[in-house]
Order: structure tokens, then sequence, then C-alpha cells
């Protein structure tokens, strides 16, 4: 078995930090076997070289290794993507095509970004790892598969278990090895190394000499948070290899080059979040209807107990709280004179007489109509009425509304003998 330090100078793995020794030493360990291994760390600590060290220590290393980032590929097409699909699945399959599970049959796949994984996808990648077994999109057969899973997040898990972002059982399915990286900022003795390594490549790549920082700069660098990790840090040692003329960088030039917002301290984010913590634009969109309804609904009754109420001072008065709720008085003061809304005419006996009912009530006949006017917020009525206002406006020509609609020709139709119009 290699050493740790032979693999790390094979993989051009830079560091002597105990916690990156721990997590290379871990991924020799377990290389032989076929555990599932969950990488997690911080954005940009280096996570997919663990994955690399186990495919070529293990049994499968002449098998394919195939990394996938799940985080990149859309949600509509991420099944297809791993599984694959059958030809005439979906619109634009022309063709059977073969997912990432089924060409890597008998290596090793690398699932970065595990946690961005849609909650459907998650039952079907339990089942490969349970069983071996998944279905194509749009097929009906099982089929077998010879993977080994090895996956890597930068999200807090158990706060995504919490938010049923993540299946509990799908994370302890993949974490039966769970390797950490440590953070650039926890390895302070790695940092001045990555940067000469860095810089050194960096200047055969462009052909130029090396960039060399001055004694006064070096501690600046080490103490510095890299929030990045060592993505920020190759950076930045790119950038100055580039643009800087001296190849000799003392601390003010450095300062330059590393960005000043927020605070070196750990931030600290509150536990407890708003329960309104919305997942999608439609439930944010509901939300606003919502409000608006009730806000429709405020101000009809207002108007209702305006209309029936001689007394302006006492009206105001008693219903304070919903006037400053409708009109928000509190946060932005109405002026004086824009109060008159308020402000009935004073009655008058020669032209407008009010007749009074027998329970001693303003007989207003529009006060029915107010109470019973319910606007509908249902989408399908919604949806109804602009279908049917775009064929009208474009006298029956589909693709003519079907472009002004934003939809499809075919959608278009489909709509056209759902609502039978």
């Amino acid at each position: 078995m290699e050493t740790v330090q032979s693999i790390k100078q094979r993989l051009s793995i830079i560091g002597n930090d105990a916690g990156l020794n721990r997590a290379v030493e871990k991924a020799v360990r377990v290389a032989p076997t076929d555990i599932s291994v969950l990488v997690t760390g911080e954005s940009g600590v280096g996570k997919e070289s663990i994955p690399k060290i186990i495919h070529q220590l293990s049994l499968r290393k002449h098998g394919k290794y195939i990394a996938v980032n799940c985080g990149a590929i859309p949600e509509g097409t991420i099944d297809s993507e791993l599984f694959g699909h059958e030809k005439g699945a979906f619109t634009g399959a022309t063709q059977t095509r073969s997912g990432y599970f089924e060409v890597a049959d008998g290596g090793t796949i690398f699932l970065d970004e595990v946690g961005e994984l849609p909650l459907t996808t998650q039952v079907r990648l339990l089942r490969v790892l349970e069983n071996g077994e998944f279905i194509k999109v749009g097929s009906s057969s099982v089929q077998k598969t010879n993977v080994r899973i090895v996956a890597a997040t930068n999200v807090n898990m158990y706060e995504a278990i919490e938010k049923e972002k993540f299946r509990e059982d799908l994370y302890y399915r993949l974490s039966t090895i769970e390797i950490n990286l440590p953070a650039l900022r926890k390895r302070k003795n790695d940092i001045h190394l990555l940067f000469r390594k860095f810089a050194s490549d960096f200047a055969l790549k462009y052909k130029m000499p090396t960039i060399r920082l001055e004694e006064n700069a070096i501690p600046a660098l080490i103490d510095y948070r890299w929030s990045g990790n060592v993505r920020q840090l190759r950076n930045v040692a790119e950038q100055m290899s580039v643009l800087e003329s001296s190849r000799m960088i003392n601390l003010s030039t450095l300062q330059t080059y590393l960005p000043t917002m927020g605070s070196n301290l750990p931030s600290v984010l509150g536990k407890d979040k708003s329960k309104s913590d919305f997942s999608t634009e439609r439930e944010i969109l509901y939300k606003v209807l919502f409000d608006m309804k009730g806000d429709l609904n405020d101000l009809k009754k207002l108007t209702m107990k305006l209309m029936q109420n001689d007394n302006i001072d006492d009206f105001q008065k008693n219903n304070e709280s919903l006037i400053q709720k409708i009109y928000n008085k509190e946060e932005s003061p109405v002026p004086e004179k824009e109060t008159e809304v308020f402000s009935l005419p004073p009655k008058t006996t020669e032209n407008h007489r009010i007749e009074y009912v027998e329970n001693n009530q303003v007989d207003y006949p529009y006060i029915d109509a107010i109470e019973a006017e319910e606007e509908t917020l249902s989408l399908h009525d919604k949806e109804l009425e602009l279908i049917k206002k775009s064929l009208e406006r474009h006298k029956g020509k589909r693709k003519l509304a079907a472009d002004e609609l934003g939809i499809s020709e075919r959608t278009l139709y489909r709509k056209i003998k759902q609502y039978d119009l």
C-alpha cells in the first residue's frame, strides 16, 4: 500500500496539515472496498481529489470514472442524464440514450454537489445504492448496474434534512464513510506553500518569472480569511502573476488583491429562521395573492362601515387599527390634506335626504353589491380567460396566440381541447 506522502505527490496535493493527512489516509484505507463515501467540506477545498484517490487505488481502477456536477444539471433533465431514457420518452427524445450509471458500470461515479439533487431523483438514487437497480425514463424494464458511488457536498446535511430538502435515509446510505476536508483558514502552515506552488505553475504557464512575497507580506497572506479556500488563493496568485510587473510583491500590493468586504470573524447565523422560507416562486406568488385578497376585503369592510357611520371622528377612533393596517400609517404618515379620503360631506336635508328603514340603518342599494363581490383567484379561470382573449384578438390563429402567451402551439392546442374552446 502506498504511503500518504507518495499519494499526495502523485496527485499534486500540497500541505502537511493533520486534517488533510487524515482525510487522505481515510481515502486510502477505504479504497479497496465498495463502501459508499461522502466527502464534505466548504466550497473550494479540493473535494474532487478524494474520489480520484479512491478510484485509482480500488479494484475498479481499470473501469470508467465519471464525475457529475449535480448542481449544474437542470431539474427536468437530471433523471435522463443519470439513468438514461428511451426513444420517445419525452419531447426531443429522438433516440435511446444511456445514462451515467449505465456507462459507468464496473467503475466509479462521483456525484459532486449531491445536496442539490431533487427529491424525486434522490428516491431513484437510493434504489441504486440499495439494490444496484434503476429504470430508464420512459422504460418499464429494470436494469442492473455495478458502480461505486462517491458523493461530495458543501451543504450542511443535517439542516437540509431538517428542512426536508434531503432524504435522511439517503444521507445515511451515502455517508457510510464520511471524509471531511478542512477549510484553508484552518491550515495556516499550508497557505504559503500553496501560494508558492501556484505562483510556480503560472510562471511556467505564462512563460514569465515567478512572483515572490516579501517577508512583511507573508503574515498578511496567512492571516487572511480565505472564504473561497484553495480556489480563491489560486485565483489571487494567477492575478498577481499576470498583472504585476514587479516580481517581488510587498504588503500594500498584496492587500489590493485581498477583498476587504466583511469581517474576519466567523459569521453567526440564527438557528431559528422564519417559517416563511419559500422554496419556489409559486409559493411566493400565492402568498402575495392571498395578502392582496385580505387587504381588499379589509378595504371593503372599511368602506362599508364608513358609509354606514354618521360620525367620522368616532369612526376613525373605533377603526384606527384597521386604517393603519391598510394605509400603513405607522411606517409612512399620511399628510393631513390626504386624510380627506375619510371625510364625508355635511348632511343636507334640502337636496339629499336619507331614508331610514325599520332597523334604523341607512339604505344603500350598492352595499350588497360590495359584499357580494368576490374576485376569483383561481389559476384555472385566469388561464382560461387569457387564452380566450388571445384567440379573440388574433381571430382564432393559434400560432400567433401561442407566441403572445409564451407557450408552444402544441401546448395551446392541448389547452383548447382541455377547456373545450
